[in-house]
Parts: structure tokens; C-alpha cells; sequence
């Protein structure tokens, strides 16, 4: 009996700290990818096209520290007005984790933006850009990679400017969010 009771305040124990903890954001996204109010994508770095002949080796550095994109958009709209702002409410409280570090805020033609990170100041694995708009909803665009620097991601963005990326994958987000 008294093994029992054990069995059962442990198990009671881990689902009040399983409720208490906060989801991670990559558990938000798992999670909100059926949901069809969300429009989620991996990007590989392989899609943007970008010949390495016609980079600098600085610029071939920086990109080789990049993996992946993760997109996630919600599409606001009448209907789902209350889930945006429930959505919103969660997204804004993952990102405000001690684990992420602030590089910058920004007001655009398009809304507020945010862009954050994870990891060490000289080795960054995880850069979060977070904007949203009050009319369209919000984005998450989670650009994961290895020992990305933040003073070398100049580099990656002349790269970018190589690149022959026609944008036909970021175009479902552009038409998502229409």
C-alpha cells in the first residue's frame, strides 16, 4: 500500500510539473503543425541556390554554419481572431525565456519585429526572427546552424544576394499570409 502511494504522488508530481513547464519553441512548432490557422516549413540552405564558386571564403564560411530554416506563420483572420491572440500571447512567452538573448527590435511597413538567439555570443546555434502584424498575424523563422557568428552574418546576407533562389517555397508563406 505504502509503495502504491509512492507510485502515485511521483506520477502526480510529473504531470503538475509537465503542466507547470513552459513548451520549448520547437515543441511549438511540432505542435502547431496540423493546426490550419499555422502554415509551417523546413527551408534547407541547399534551396537558396547559392553557387560557392561565386562567394568570397568569408562569405563560403558563414554559410557553411548554416542548416536550416524553420518557418512558421499564423494567418490571422476574422474568424480566428481569439486564437491569434492566444497564439501570440504563448509565442511571445517562449521567446521572452532567459535562454534567448536580444540582438535587436524593429518597426517595419510590415509590423514589429524581433530578432533573437540561443547559444554563445561567438557561437550562436539558433537565430529566432519573431514579427507580427496586427491586420496579418505572425511569423517565426528559426535559422538553425552551427557556431554562426553574429559579425559574420553580413557575410551571409551578401551571399544571399548571389544567390539564384527564386523563392517559389517562400512564396507559400507570402500567398499564406495574404
Amino acid at each position: 500500500m505504502k509503495r502504491i502511494t509512492m507510485v502515485m504522488a511521483a506520477l502526480l508530481l510529473c504531470i503538475v510539473s509537465a503542466c507547470n513547464s513552459k513548451p520549448s519553441l520547437q515543441q511549438y512548432y511540432v505542435s502547431n503543425s496540423e493546426n490550419p490557422n499555422f502554415l509551417t516549413l523546413d527551408l534547407p540552405v541547399g534551396l537558396l541556390n547559392i553557387k560557392e564558386s561565386q562567394l568570397s571564403p568569408e562569405q563560403q564560411e558563414s554559410l557553411g554554419t548554416l542548416k536550416k530554416l524553420n518557418v512558421l506563420a499564423f494567418k490571422k483572420t476574422e474568424k480566428n481572431q481569439a486564437d491569434f491572440l492566444k497564439e501570440k500571447t504563448i509565442i511571445k512567452s517562449i521567446l521572452k525565456d532567459e535562454d534567448f538573448t536580444e540582438l535587436m527590435k524593429m518597426n517595419t511597413e510590415f509590423g514589429k519585429a524581433t530578432i533573437k538567439y540561443l547559444g554563445d555570443e561567438d557561437a550562436i546555434d539558433e537565430v529566432i526572427i519573431y514579427g507580427d502584424n496586427e491586420d496579418k498575424g505572425f511569423l517565426v523563422v528559426r535559422v538553425l546552424g552551427n557556431n554562426m557568428n553574429p559579425a559574420k552574418m553580413i557575410q551571409f546576407v551578401q551571399a544571399l544576394e548571389k544567390s539564384e533562389f527564386k523563392g517559389s517555397e517562400l512564396s507559400k508563406v507570402v500567398d499564406f499570409m495574404k
